[in-house]
């Protein structure tokens, strides 16, 4: 069965908590499974605001009862791992156990170096892998504990063709593919390229039984079913200023997920 989420930008026009927030509530209004947001520090533009995710997904968990939440993916290497681990268990508790971590080496090196932090990717990805360990532990040590049992679920992206970040996601609950030729403003991926994606998730796991595999893309281009005959568990229907901003957001929240 294919679950379907709005996924939020913080960045730009997008950059306001009072605005995430309300989109948020919206989107479990008009029957949506789940809101995703982005997490980011500052963006590409210097001019352009930039929310606070953690913030807005915790306004968002309080105004809400039924939809799943979470930040993909958040830049786990840029952050202290014990601040995650209590943030995360507050917000799996204050949302009644729906959270999703997302864990990822982030895209904008400037979030590193403008902080005096090494941008170095295999620096990156020795911290996330080291911090994904941590966390797990630290929510059974730091009480309270999350709600969600035998852990919160946890998410990794990977860039195909690229393995590595899906070998890491593969060891986790859920993997979320981005690709180098298509998506945003490239043409949306082939069912078949997806489909090597998830064969590629499968021998690395050996079963996808209670694995989640999700994509972002828009509905409206018409693969949403090709998708998941290949293997998508989650559709993240994506927002952002390239494809008609806050009020194409609104109308598409509003118009409900393209069951």
């Amino acid at each position: 069965m294919v679950r379907f989420a709005v996924g939020l930008p913080n960045v730009g026009e997008f950059g306001d908590p009072t605005l995430l927030t309300e989109l948020g509530v919206a989107a479990e209004e008009h029957g949506w499974d789940a809101v995703y947001l982005w997490d980011h520090l500052l963006y590409h533009d210097p001019s352009w605001p930039v929310a606070n995710p953690v913030v807005a997904l915790s306004a968002i968990a309080a105004r809400t009862r039924r939809v799943r939440l979470g930040i993909l993916m958040t830049a786990l290497p840029r952050r202290r791992v014990q601040t995650v681990a209590k943030e995360t268990a507050s917000l799996d508790r204050l949302s009644g156990g729906r959270l999703v971590f997302g864990a990822g080496l982030g895209s904008i090196d400037e979030e590193y170096t403008d902080f005096g932090e090494d941008p170095d990717l295999k620096v990156r990805a020795a911290k996330l892998d080291q911090g994904l360990d941590d966390l797990t532990h630290l929510w059974e040590r730091l009480l309270p504990a999350p709600v969600q049992r035998p852990r919160i679920p946890i998410w990794c992206p990977g860039r195909w063709p690229t393995r590595a970040g899906f070998r890491r996601a593969a060891r986790w609950d859920g993997a979320m593919p981005t690709f180098r030729d298509y998506g945003h403003d490239l043409p949306p991926v082939p069912v078949a390229e997806f489909a090597r994606v998830v064969d590629f998730l499968g021998e690395e796991r050996g079963s996808l039984d209670g694995f989640d595999i999700a994509l972002e893309g828009r509905a409206a281009d018409g693969l949403v079913e090709g998708y998941a005959e290949a293997g998508m568990t989650w559709w993240v229907e994506a927002m952002g200023w390239w494809r008609g901003g806050v009020a194409d957001a609104r109308k598409t929240i509003t118009a409900g997920p393209p069951r």
